[in-house]
């Protein structure tokens, strides 16, 4: 049986925006990395450069939040690895939910292949100065990213699953919104 949470919670804040981070970055992965095999994806690429740029504006907000809102310490029964990992892991989340937009962005913004980029046809989105060769470096980055970001979310998804169903300790509850 899994043991009540007693330990302290993110904050409303933070949770709403892990949470709305998540699903984009989801939907984002299936996006970016089906387009080429699956023809109807293709069609969401539009929709994928938006979501891109929202995950960008959210994870600033999130850092800013994070910043100035302490995360609730881990239970002390952690073991200094998964204390470790559980920093690694964040850490990178951070960065390469800030890079990948950042060098899908570029890559849209090529001067020689501009390509269409606006967020959900409300408004255009300017593109960025950068050079063909930084337009292209930010293509090659952004498949790099795109897996590493997909790896990071299994990660994540399985420590959370082991926590909850293989340790019991219901260190997930720290992350969910409250209920009732």
């Amino acid at each position: 049986m899994t043991r009540p949470f007693v330990g302290a919670r993110y904050s409303g804040v933070a949770i709403a925006l892990h949470w709305l981070i998540a699903f984009f970055v989801i939907v984002n992965l299936l996006i970016g990395i089906g387009h080429d095999s699956v023809p109807m994806l293709r069609a969401w690429m539009p929709g994928h450069k938006s979501i891109g740029i929202t995950v960008l504006v959210l994870t600033l907000l999130r850092l800013g939040w994070r910043l100035a809102h302490r995360a609730p310490p881990l239970p002390p029964e952690l073991a200094g690895w998964e204390r470790a990992a559980a920093q690694l892991v964040h850490g990178l989340f951070y960065a390469v939910l800030l890079l990948l937009p950042l060098s899908g962005w570029a890559m849209v913004s090529s001067p020689e292949h501009r390509r269409p980029l606006d967020w959900f046809g409300a408004f255009d989105i300017p593109f960025l100065p950068v050079s063909r060769v930084t337009a292209n470096l930010g293509g090659d980055a952004h498949g790099v990213l795109g897996w590493l970001m997909l790896g990071l979310v299994v990660v994540h998804i399985a420590a959370a699953l082991r926590h909850q169903f293989l340790l019991r300790d219901n260190l997930v509850a720290r992350m969910l919104p409250r209920s009732g």
